[in-house]
């Protein structure tokens, strides 16, 4: 197995661990509240922070895999070398946003280590857990940075973002072909 694959692994076992932990504790927070009419204090708060790890690391995933919805039409009308060029001026884009929610993120993370100030409902430091602030914000970074190298290597023309209509008639030309199969 490849690093490559072994990286790629550890995302997906990071984020199903993430998407299971969030659903078992809402489950067992429901059928404590209203199976046993107690709950659990805490269960909102880590319910909220597992579902911010979810969503910042999951971003940094979406782009490495194409995963997120792009509007691109325009852009895809355009020709090769135009493409490329939108295309590395929009990863540049993103790698300035992603370097001011990296600059704020630390930031704010700094100040909270300074106060100390622990979660509402755990005697943890706030700051610990909000570490995925900066965590997130770096691989969302270093997912554009090996996106715009492939572009400019000539090995991708652009974000490869999912596209739902296409999806959608490759299906439908499926589901035409299976149904014309089965009346034969």
């Amino acid at each position: 197995m490849s690093v490559r694959n072994l990286v790629t692994h550890i995302e997906e076992a990071i984020l199903s661990l993430l998407l299971l932990a969030m659903t078992l504790l809402v489950f067992a927070e429901v059928v404590a509240r209203f199976g046993f009419n107690a709950g659990i204090h805490w269960a909102q708060e880590v319910t909220l922070l597992l579902s911010a790890w979810f969503v910042l690391f999951g971003a940094s995933y979406g782009v490495k895999v194409g995963a997120h919805i792009g509007v691109d039409v325009f852009v895809k009308m355009l020709p090769a070398g135009v493409h490329r060029g939108v295309t590395l001026i929009a990863i540049a884009l993103c790698l300035f946003y992603c370097g001011l929610f990296l600059y704020g993120s630390w930031i704010y993370l700094a100040k909270m280590k300074m106060i100390g100030i622990e979660l509402e409902d755990l005697p943890i430091p706030k700051w610990t857990v909000m570490t995925i602030l900066v965590i997130g914000f770096a691989l969302l970074a270093l997912r554009f940075v090996q996106l715009g190298w492939k572009v400019l290597k000539g090995e991708a023309d652009g974000f490869h973002f999912a596209d739902e209509a296409e999806e959608s008639m490759e299906i439908a030309r499926d589901l035409k072909g299976n149904d014309g199969e089965a009346r034969q």
